[in-house]
């Protein structure tokens, strides 16, 4: 589960949340970049989004384990920062639940 990096399979997102798989997996070809997340064992992760010109531009983060799933959380703009609620999270399928608000 850490170490390995997950790919946003929007395709497959519900109302419960964003849908990420390993991208050692089968991921459909996108014209839209796809953003990745990859949590390390030592608490930080990595986060990925379309850059400019649609490479990938990773940003680090942090994540914690919560009794109501794992949070990650990314510096943001203005001082602020990003928080993800991962609520499931498997050997070949990771859910980001949808902000609130």
């Amino acid at each position: 589960i850490y170490g390995i990096r997950w790919v946003h399979v929007f395709e497959e997102d519900t109302a419960g949340g964003h849908v990420y798989k390993p991208d050692s997996g089968s991921i459909p070809l996108s014209r839209r970049p796809r953003e990745a997340l990859t949590l390390h064992p030592d608490g930080s992760a990595t986060i990925e989004a379309g850059g400019p010109d649609d490479r990938p531009v990773g940003g680090q983060a942090r994540w914690r384990s919560t009794p109501g799933g794992v949070i990650v959380e990314a510096p943001g703009t203005a001082g602020g920062s990003t928080e993800l609620h991962i609520t499931h999270l498997s050997s070949d399928r990771l859910v980001i639940a949808r902000a609130r608000g």
